[in-house]
C-alpha cells in the first residue's frame, strides 16, 4: 500500500518521498481514506506509530491546493514540544503547495505568531492556553474553522486542559470535520467525543502494533544506588551500537545537574526542561534531532515531543510514577518498527512504584536486579566493552585556591613565611610607609617608627611602639620624630616566623635605651 493508493495528492506524496517516507503505517492506512472523505474519527494508537500524518495529510488535502488566506484548520496539542513536531511534519507535507502553517504556543513572543496569523496562515498548530489567549484578544478567529484535530487527548486530560478544550470546541462552527487521537480512552475523553463529534468511527490500531512495539524494545530494570547512577549511565553510553539516547529525570534540577556531569565526562549532552527558556529548549531539541548532540536529558514535559526515529536507548534515571508515563517515556525508542533498549533505575524507596508498573504491564519481574557500575551483568546486558570506565576524557584540574601563589612564592616553597629581621620580608629599604608621630607620643630618643596597624589578628597590641616605647637595641631606624611623654611596654615580642624581632630582642622593660 502506498500513500497515493490511499488517496493522498501527488504533490504531498512527492514531498514525503523526498524524505524517504513511502510506506504508510497501519493507523495511516485506516484513517487517511476515511478522513479525506470527511468522516469524523477517533483514532487510538500508541505513540510513534505515525498519527501525525494520519490526520495531517487529510487536513491539508481537504483545504485544497490553494486555500484562501485565513484560519481554516485548528490542530490542538498538549505541549510545546509536540506543537513544534507536528508543525514541522505538516510543513514537510505541504512543501509543494502554498498552504501556510503557523505554530502558536506559549514561551515565545506574541509578535511573530501574530504576524503569521495576519499573513494569512490557513493551518494553526497550537497549545490550548495561547490559542485561547489570542482568541480573547480577537487576534485569532475560530469562526471559519473547517477542520479540527485534537491530538494526544489523554495527555490533555492529565494536564488539566479539559475545560480549555471544551471552550475551543464551543468557539468553532458546529458543522466541521473533527478528528480526535489518543493512546488511551478514559471516560472524560469518550464523553468529549460524544458531545463535539458527529457519528465518529473508532479506529483502534493498537492491537497489531502493540505486540510489535513491545517485541522491538528490550526492557531492563535495575535497582541502583543513587550515588552510582552517573557512573552506570556513563558506561551504558559507551555500549556498542549505542545511538541517540534519551534520559528522563524526575526534576528539572536533576536534569541540569546530569547534563553538566555527562558533559564534564566527555559526552555530548543537552537538556530540555521547564527551567529553560523556550528558545533554549528548541535549540537543544534541534541539536539532538540533527545529531549535533547524541544525549538528550529531559523531564516529562518533553516526553511526547521527541519524535526521532533513530533513538536506540531510553534511560529512566528515576522511575516514572505510573505505567502510562513509563510507556510514553520508553516509546521514544523502538519507533517505526526499529529496535530499542529501555533501562529503568529503581531506587530502594521506589520499589512499590515498580511493583505497580510491573503488574500493570505484566513484565513478570517483581524484583529489579541489584546493579552497580562494576556488575558483570551490566556489561553483558548492555553490550559494554570490558574495561570500560565512566569517563571519555580526564577530569578537569581543580582551580587553584585564592592566594596559592602568595603562599607558595612569598612564603617559600614549603609555604612557611620567613621571619622578619632575618634578611627576608621587609628589610632595609622596604619599610612600611609610616604615619607622622602624634603629639605626646614617645620622647626625643624614640627613633622606632610607628605603624598604621594598631591591633594584631589575635586582638593583642599591634607591632610597633605604643606611646613612649623604648626602641630595641640593634633595631633599624627608619624614621624619627620628636615625641613627648612616657612610653608603655610592648606586648607582642614575637614575629610571625616565631623568632625574636631583630638580634638580641628583649622585653621592652629590660631593653637599654639606644645611645
Amino acid at each position: 500500500m502506498t500513500f497515493l493508493e490511499l488517496g493522498v495528492a501527488q504533490d504531498m506524496v512527492d514531498a514525503l518521498a523526498g524524505k524517504g517516507i513511502t510506506a504508510p503505517f497501519p493507523i495511516q492506512e485506516q484513517t487517511i481514506p476515511l478522513a479525506i472523505a470527511g468522516q469524523d474519527i477517533i483514532g487510538q494508537a500508541k505513540t510513534g506509530t505515525g498519527k501525525t500524518f494520519g490526520f495531517g495529510l487529510p487536513v491539508l488535502q481537504r483545504l485544497g491546493d490553494n486555500p484562501e488566506p485565513g484560519v481554516k484548520a485548528l490542530i490542538v496539542v498538549p505541549t510545546r514540544e509536540l506543537a513544534v513536531q507536528v508543525y514541522e511534519d505538516l510543513v514537510l507535507a505541504a512543501s509543494n503547495r502554498p498552504t501556510k502553517i503557523a505554530a502558536i504556543y506559549g514561551g515565545k513572543a506574541y509578535e511573530g505568531q501574530i504576524e503569521e496569523i495576519k499573513a494569512g496562515a490557513q493551518v494553526i498548530v497550537g497549545t490550548p492556553g495561547r490559542l485561547i489567549d489570542l482568541n480573547n484578544q480577537r487576534l485569532l478567529d475560530f469562526s471559519k474553522i473547517q477542520e479540527m484535530v485534537l491530538d494526544e487527548a489523554d495527555k490533555m486530560l492529565d494536564l488539566g486542559f479539559l475545560a480549555d478544550i471544551e471552550r475551543l470546541f464551543s468557539k468553532t462552527p458546529a458543522e466541521r470535520h473533527t478528528m480526535l487521537f489518543s493512546a488511551t480512552m478514559p471516560g472524560p475523553i469518550v464523553a468529549l467525543s460524544r458531545r463535539f463529534m458527529t457519528k465518529p468511527i473508532h479506529i483502534r490500531a493498537s492491537d497489531p502494533d502493540e505486540g510489535l512495539t513491545q517485541a522491538n524494545i528490550k526492557h531492563v530494570i535495575y535497582r541502583a544506588h543513587s550515588l552510582d547512577k552517573d557512573e552506570v549511565i556513563a558506561r551504558i553510553l559507551q555500549a556498542e551500537g549505542r545511538g541517540k539516547t534519551v534520559i528522563f529525570t524526575r526534576t528539572k534540577r536533576a536534569a541540569a545537574r546530569l547534563m553538566d556531569e555527562l558533559n564534564d565526562r566527555g559526552f555530548n549532552a543537552t537538556a530540555v526542561h521547564g527551567d529553560l527558556g523556550q528558545e533554549q529548549r528548541e535549540r537543544g531539541m534541534a541539536a539532538f534531532k540533527a545529531g549535533k548532540k547524541d544525549v538528550l536529558i529531559a523531564t516529562d514535559v518533553a516526553a511526547r515531543g521527541i519524535d526521532v526515529d533513530d533513538v536506540t536507548h531510553v534511560i529512566n534515571h528515576t522511575i516514572p510514577d505510573d505505567e502510562k508515563t513509563y510507556l510514553h517515556r520508553v516509546g521514544r525508542t523502538g519507533r517505526a518498527g526499529k529496535t530499542g533498549i529501555a533501562v529503568t533505575f529503581v531506587d530502594w524507596e521506589d520499589l512499590h512504584k515498580w511493583a505497580l508498573i510491573n503488574k500493570a504491564l505484566e513484565f513478570g519481574q517483581p524484583e529489579p536486579t541489584e546493579t552497580y557500575s562494576s556488575s558483570p551483568h551490566l556489561f553483558e546486558d548492555m553490550n559494554i566493552p570490558a574495561g570500560t570506565k565512566g569517563r571519555l576524557k580526564p577530569a578537569a584540574p581543580a582551580a587553584p585556591r585564592e592566594g596559592a601563589a602568595r603562599n607558595g612564592g612569598a612564603r617559600g616553597g614549603n609555604g612557611s613565611r620567613p621571619a622578619r629581621g632575618e634578611g627576608q620580608g621587609r628589610g632595609e629599604g622596604q619599610a612600611r610607609t609610616e604615619r607622622p608621630a602624634r603629639s605626646g607620643e614617645g620622647g626625643a630618643d624614640s627613633a622606632r617608627p610607628s605603624r598604621n596597624r594598631r591591633r594584631t589578628r589575635g586582638g593583642g597590641a599591634a607591632a610597633g611602639p605604643a606611646a613612649g616605647v623604648t626602641p630595641v637595641e640593634g633595631a633599624p631606624v627608619t624614621a624619627s620624630a620628636p615625641q613627648d611623654g612616657e612610653g608603655a611596654p610592648r606586648r607582642r615580642r614575637r614575629s610571625r616566623g616565631g623568632r625574636g624581632r631583630g638580634e638580641g630582642a628583649a622585653p621592652a622593660e629590660a631593653a637599654p635605651a639606644a645611645e
